[in-house]
């Protein structure tokens, strides 16, 4: 008898996980500082909407979670000076999770010590899943 393999079984797993999803993924991979300050001023409304929210950063969108932050992310903008990790730091502290994609790390060569507090790197299969959910709702950025 056969065995599935772990790539068959990990894509059996995902609709378990996608009734657990968020009702909210932001994913960001904008390299533009106003799209990455939007996206996170939207996402944060919907928190202050009792919804629930996973933050997903890629590419040029990973660099808002860095502690070593290209100044685009760290720069206040108008109209209320605040920064796109700022609005980052917000979503989480009101309950959002955030993640960094898992290519993210390796392709810029660091480490998880290179994420500000709060932020951790997506597991696709689980990432997959939370984006399935019947009900969430994904907004790209």
């Amino acid at each position: 008898m056969r065995l599935p393999s772990a790539a068959a079984l990990a894509l059996c797993a995902a609709p378990a996980l996608a009734q657990d999803a968020p009702d909210l993924v932001t994913v960001v991979t904008s390299d533009n500082a106003q799209t990455q300050l939007m996206s996170m001023v939207l996402t944060n409304q919907a928190l202050g909407q009792d919804k629930s929210v996973h933050i997903l950063l890629c590419g040029p969108g990973g660099d808002i979670a860095l502690t070593d932050a290209p100044q685009s992310a760290t720069a206040g903008q108008p109209p209320k000076d605040m920064s796109p990790q700022q609005l980052l730091q917000a979503a989480i502290s009101k309950g959002a999770t955030a993640e960094v994609c898992a290519i993210y790390l390796p392709g810029e060569g660091v480490g998880e010590s290179a994420l500000v507090d709060g932020v951790g790197v997506a597991k696709p299969p689980e990432m997959a899943g939370a984006m399935l959910g019947d009900a969430t709702q994904v907004w790209s950025f």
